[in-house]
Order: C-alpha cells, then structure tokens, then sequence
C-alpha cells in the first residue's frame, strides 16, 4: 500500500484525483471521493498539521477487485471532526482514527472516463500540483459528469411526477365512477324499497262526512323502509277503523313485524271481536310464531255519521284531537302493546268528535325528536292547533314538518289526520 504525507490540501486534491484517475474510476464517484477527503482533512492541513494517505487495491468477500484509501489524521487515537456518515462519499472509521473508503473498481476492460480505455497513471508528486492546469481540466470533467447526473435525476422526476400525475388522475375518475355507481344504486335501491312500501300501504279511504290524510317519512333516504305503519278500513256497519303501528327497529325487519301486526288486526276487527281486546288477542296469535316480535299500535274507530269515537292503547303516544273552537287535548289510554308483559288496552276511551274537529294519531317520531317527550307532546298539540284550519291533506306534513325541522335524531315519523265535517 502506498503511503503518503500532505501538508496543503491542493497537494491532497490533486494526488486524489490522480489516483482515482488511474484506476479508471467514474468522473462522479471520483468528485464525490475528494471532495470526502478534502472535508475530512481541512480542518488538520487548516491548522498546519500534514495528514497521511494510504492508497491500494484490495478484494471483497465475492472477489471484487477494490480501490482502499485510508486517510491517518495527526494525533494518536482522534477520530475525524466530521460524521462519516454525512460525507459525499461514505465511509468507515477504525479505531485509531483513520478513515478508510473502500471503491468497487470497474472490470478490465471496461472504458474508463472520456470513453476509452483508460491508462493507469502514477500518482502526481506535490510539485506538480502547483500547475493546477490537469486539476482544472479534471474537476472540468467532474462538473460536466455532475450537471450530467443532475439533469437525469431532474429529468427522472419529472418523468415520476408526470406519471403520478397520470396515476393520481385514473384514480380520481375511477373514485368518480365508483361514487356516481354507488349513488345510482343507492337510489335505485331507495325507489325499490319506497315502492315496495307504498304497495303495502293501504289504498286512499273515501267516507262521507270524514276527510283523511297521512303523512310519511323514513329515517333515512338509504332505508326507506320502517316499522311505522298503519292500515284503514270501513266495518260492515260502517265505522272506520284505524290502527297505528310503531314496531320494534328500523329497516325491513321492522316493516315486516308491523305488516304481520296490521294484518292480524285487521283479521280480529273483520271477525267482529270487540276493539278492547283486539291488542290482547294479536299478541296471543303472534307470540306462537315469533317471539321477537314486538311493537306499539294504537286503535281508533270512528262513526262518520255522529262522530263517536273509540280508542285502545298498546303503549303507544296518545291520540290528539284539536276542537274547532280552538282548544286541544290528549285522550289518554293506558295499554301495553305486542310482545310486551301483560299485552293488551286497559279499557276503551270513548270521545266524541265534532264537526271541523281533527283527530291526529301518529308515532313517537314526532314527540321524541328531542328526547324529551313531554317538550314533544307541547310542541306537538301547538303545531296541530297552528295548522287545524289548513287543508286536510296539508295538515300532517305541516305538523311534522314544525316538528322535525330542528332534531336532535333522526326517527321514522308517521302522522294521520282525520277531519269530521259533518256532512
């Protein structure tokens, strides 16, 4: 191994290059190599202290023939004042301070710097140095190979960027796409749910003397589907029955726990069984087939012709009713609904309702918006009275709307109007 002492650091940059030179090494790793060098030796030559290099050649594990420059710094035992790590060139330090890096040599053969063979030159004396002109010309040559590098790399990102780009923009338009497609189906889905539901609503009821209207909405778009329901009809001797369901849940598998409590009452009232056992007996008829059914349902007969009215209570929200004369008030039953302990109405309330009197039976979507039932019955009874004198059909939605234009949660909310007119 060659060895040699500097005392300036033109002297060490030039022997470097040299050396780097003659073994065929590449314009950039050559730069990289003194400029490595030269940063860990300027601050000793800096202070007048020479420092020494050792250069040869060696092999690695696999056979690589290797290019070994040490570089020994004054002092016994000091380690660089630099990182080694941080370098242009990495390299490792031993324990005695000096700073070895190690260069994988290009294979015989193979055309060196400038395009051809390279001829392997003797290292350059100090004196020679001094010339400067075959340093100028080499770190010329170092400069160009940088740019060179530079403009790769510059155009390298640029080509990345430009496919990124590329890249990010068919994600944008496939995540477009996909949201558009999950949309149509979304509303797909809701007008096939929504229809579903509507068939299985009743057909509008036309009586003399009573004018009737419903309004509906679901908790959600996506679900248009609920457990609130209710069904209609005209007894043999002419009176109207009503039944307001509000079963356990949300979405289908509560639609189908209140269709199965309308139909049964319905079944009960056409059969001629009395109304204040009707809750009772759908929970006998239901609780064989299913347990887990469970729902609230409030009953309402009506005789368009002298408007008595009779109620049954399932432990649901009371009905309503706002007098032409301006007043309103609750018609309290008490009653336990399906699938509840001790199922059934406490007793029948009997009322009368007079003419330009509106009833109101709906479910506990109104009143619980906010979760205090007793701000949503106060609410409820000052929205009917706002809303008594507007067109029938317009009187449900009115309410509701009142009601739920300022939730805390959103619930399936069902509200009936019935207006006696007397004629």
């Amino acid at each position: 191994m060659t060895r040699e002492t500097f005392r300036t650091l033109t002297a060490l940059r030039h022997t470097v290059r040299s050396i780097a030179l003659g073994h065929r090494l590449p314009a950039d790793d050559r730069a990289r190599l003194v400029l490595s060098l030269s940063e860990v030796a300027a601050a000793a030559l800096g202070g007048g202290r020479p420092v020494t290099l050792l250069s040869g050649r060696d092999t690695d594990e696999d056979g690589a023939h290797l290019l070994t420059l040490a570089l020994r710094l004054p002092g016994q035992n000091r380690g660089p004042d630099v990182a080694t790590d941080n370098l242009p060139l990495r390299a490792r330090t031993q324990p005695d301070g000096t700073v070895v890096w190690n260069l994988p040599l290009p294979p015989a053969g193979v055309p060196g710097p400038g395009g051809g063979p390279q001829v392997s030159r003797p290292p350059a004396t100090p004196a020679a140095a001094h010339s400067g002109e075959a340093d100028v010309a080499l770190l010329e040559e170092e400069l160009r190979a940088s740019l060179a590098r530079a403009d790769a790399l510059a155009d390298e990102h640029r080509r990345l960027k430009h496919e990124l780009a590329e890249t990010n923009s068919g994600v944008l338009a496939l995540y477009v796409q996909l949201e558009e497609r999950d949309e149509q189906l979304r509303t797909a889905h809701g007008r096939t749910l929504r229809a579903l539901e509507d068939a299985l609503r009743p057909r509008p009821l036309h009586v003399d003397g009573l004018e009737l209207a419903v309004h509906y909405a679901p908790a959600s778009d996506e679900a248009p589907t609920g457990g609130d329901l209710y069904d209609w009809f005209t007894l043999p001797d002419g009176t109207v029955h009503i039944t307001v369901v509000d079963a356990l849940g949300h979405g289908i598998t509560s639609t189908r726990t209140a269709l199965t409590v309308t139909h049964a009452v319905r079944t009960l009232a056409l059969e001629g069984h009395p109304l204040e056992s009707i809750v009772a007996r759908t929970d006998g008829i239901l609780a064989p087939f299913d347990q887990s059914v469970m729902a609230t349902l409030l009953l309402a007969r009506l005789n368009p012709a002298d408007g008595t009215l009779s109620l049954a209570n399932g432990s649901h929200p009371p009905a309503l009713v706002a007098r032409g004369d301006g007043s309103a008030g609750y018609l309290e039953v008490r009653g336990r609904g399906v699938g509840f302990p001790l199922p059934g109405s406490e007793r029948v309330l009997t009322a009368e309702l007079g003419p330009d009197d509106v009833l109101l039976l709906y479910t506990d979507g109104l009143t619980e918006s906010r979760r205090d039932p007793v701000e949503g019955e106060r609410r409820l009874k000052d929205a009917l009275c706002r809303h008594r004198a507007a067109p029938t059909e317009e009187v449900p939605g009115l309410v509701a709307e009142d009601l739920l234009h300022d939730v805390l949660h959103q619930d399936d909310t069902l509200a009936i109007a019935v207006r006696r007119t007397g004629t």
